[in-house]
C-alpha cells in the first residue's frame, strides 16, 4: 500500500493513517478517501465526478457532501479555501493536489499479534414481568460487573462483532461480565407489545433478580445509561457503584432546542423507517458516521452488519422514537453511589456537553474526557486503553 511525504505530512494508506510528524490526525473515512485520490493523482487534475465515484462509489449525493470533505482535509492540511497551498480548486473542473509529493515504500510491518480470545459465555433467559423473553450472557470470573442494556446489541454475535467484542473479551478479564438483550432487540423477543422507558428499566430487574445478584457495580453505555440511572435511583442498596460512558439524561428529541435540531431529532427516525431494511446501506451509514466517525471502512461495514442483525426496521423506529423522549433528570439528582462519567471529547452523536450535564446532576460523580470523536470507543484508539484504566481503578477503590 502507498505511503506519501508532502512537507512534514504522512499519507499512509496500509495503516489508514495521515500523520503530521509523529501525530496522528484524525479524518472521517471519506476526508481520507477524497485525500488519498487526490494525492495519488496529483499529477492532473481530478474532477468532481470521478471523486464521486471513487469515494461514493457512484451513488448520488449533493456536491455539498463533496465539499465538505474537501473542506475538511484541507483543515487537517492547515490549509483552507484562499491559500490553497495543498488542494486548488479548479473551477468548473474539480481539484487538483499541488503538495510536492514524495513517494515512499511502506517498512514492513511486524507480524500482528493474535488477538486475546474472547472467554467462553454461558447465555440463559429469563421472563419479565409482562411475559417478554430477555436473553442475556455471563462471561469472564471475578466480581459481577453488570451492563445495562443499550441498542444494537445481540448476545450470539457480539463477541464476533469488532463493534462490541472488545467490550466482551476486556471486561470479562478482571470481572464477571454480565449484558443482555433488551426486549425487541438480539435474541431477546422482538415482538413485544409495550416498548417504554419503564420497560427497560423493569427488564434490568427481572435479570439481576433471575441471577440472585445482591450488590453490585452497573455500567451504562449510551442510552444504557439512562437505563442505570433510574435503576440506580431505583435501588440505591443494589448499585455500590455506577460507569457511565457516552450517555446523557435526555433524549434527542427533549434536548432539541430550535427548529434545526428538532429537525435533527426527527430524521433519525425518518432514516430508520427509509432505508433501514435495504440492501443497499447508504441509510444506515449515517448512524456509522455518528456512532463511529473516525472508524475504518471495515469498522462502518461491521457497525451496518450490527444493525441489521440486531433488530427489525419496525423496531429501530421505535427505539429511536423511544430514546428522544428519555429524561431523567430527576432520578439522576437521585443517584447515592460514587459514579465515574466518561465521554468523549468530540462524540459526534451524543456532545460532550450532555456527559457535562449528567456529572452537575448525579451528586457524587466524576467525569473523565476521553479524547476521541466516537460514540463506541473502538479497540484500536487510545481511549480505549484509558476507559479501561479509569473502570478498573474506580471499580477497585
Amino acid at each position: 500500500m502507498p505511503v506519501w511525504r508532502f512537507d512534514d505530512f504522512v499519507l499512509d494508506t496500509g495503516r489508514y493513517e495521515l500523520r503530521d510528524g509523529v501525530d496522528v490526525i484524525r479524518v472521517e473515512p471519506q476526508v481520507f478517501d477524497v485525500l488519498t485520490h487526490l494525492v495519488g493523482n496529483h499529477d492532473r487534475v481530478v474532477t468532481k465526478e470521478e471523486l464521486f465515484d471513487s469515494v461514493w462509489g457512484g451513488r448520488f449525493v449533493g456536491e455539498a457532501a463533496l465539499t465538505s470533505r474537501i473542506k475538511a482535509a484541507r483543515k487537517a492540511l492547515r490549509d483552507d479555501g484562499e491559500s490553497q497551498r495543498y488542494i486548488r480548486t479548479v473551477r468548473g473542473r474539480g481539484y487538483q493536489f499541488v503538495g510536492t509529493v514524495i513517494d515512499e515504500v511502506a517498512a514492513p510491518e511486524p507480524p500482528a499479534l493474535p488477538e486475546p480470545p474472547v472467554p467462553r459465555q454461558h447465555i440463559a433467559f429469563c421472563r419479565a414481568g409482562d411475559g417478554v423473553r430477555l436473553a442475556y450472557a455471563v462471561a469472564g470470573e471475578g466480581p459481577p460487573l453488570v451492563r445495562a442494556a443499550n441498542w444494537m446489541t445481540h448476545l450470539g454475535y457480539d463477541i464476533e462483532s469488532p463493534v462490541w467484542r472488545h467490550w466482551v473479551r476486556d471486561l470479562s478479564r478482571d470481572y464477571t461480565f454480565i449484558r443482555y438483550d433488551e426486549r425487541g432487540c438480539g435474541l431477546s423477543d422482538w415482538e413485544a407489545g409495550d416498548f417504554t422507558f419503564d420497560d427497560w428499566v423493569a427488564d434490568l430487574e427481572s435479570v439481576v433478580e433471575a441471577l440472585g445478584l445482591k450488590r453490585f457495580p452497573l455500567l451504562g453505555v449510551s442510552q444504557g445509561g439512562a437505563v442505570a440511572v433510574a435503576y440506580a435511583a431505583r435501588h440505591p442498596d443494589r448499585v455500590s457503584r455506577l460507569v457511565l460512558c457516552g450517555a446523557y439524561a435526555r433524549g434527542r428529541a427533549v434536548r432539541a432546542v430550535g427548529e434545526e435540531e428538532k429537525r435533527a431529532a426527527a430524521l433519525d427516525l425518518e432514516l430508520a423507517r427509509v432505508g433501514w431494511g435495504r440492501d443497499d446501506p447508504v441509510f444506515r451509514q449515517v448512524f456509522a458516521a455518528q456512532f463511529l466517525p473516525d472508524g475504518t471502512r471495515a469498522d462502518w461495514a461491521a457497525f451496518d452488519q450490527l444493525q441489521r442483525r440486531t433488530t427489525s426496521p419496525e423496531n429501530a423506529v421505535r427505539f429511536l422514537d423511544e430514546f428522544g423522549r428519555i429524561d431523567v433528570r430527576e432520578q439522576a439528582r437521585d443517584v447515592v453511589c460514587p459514579t465515574l462519567i466518561m465521554h468523549s471529547r468530540d462524540d459526534h452523536r451524543v456532545p460532550m456537553r450532555f456527559g457535562e450535564e449528567l456529572a452537575t446532576l448525579i451528586p457524587d460523580s466524576r467525569l473523565v474526557a476521553l479524547s476521541s470523536n466516537n460514540h463506541l470507543l473502538t479497540a484500536t484508539e487510545p481511549a480505549w486503553q484509558v476507559f479501561l484504566e479509569e473502570v478498573r481503578a474506580f471499580l477497585a477503590e
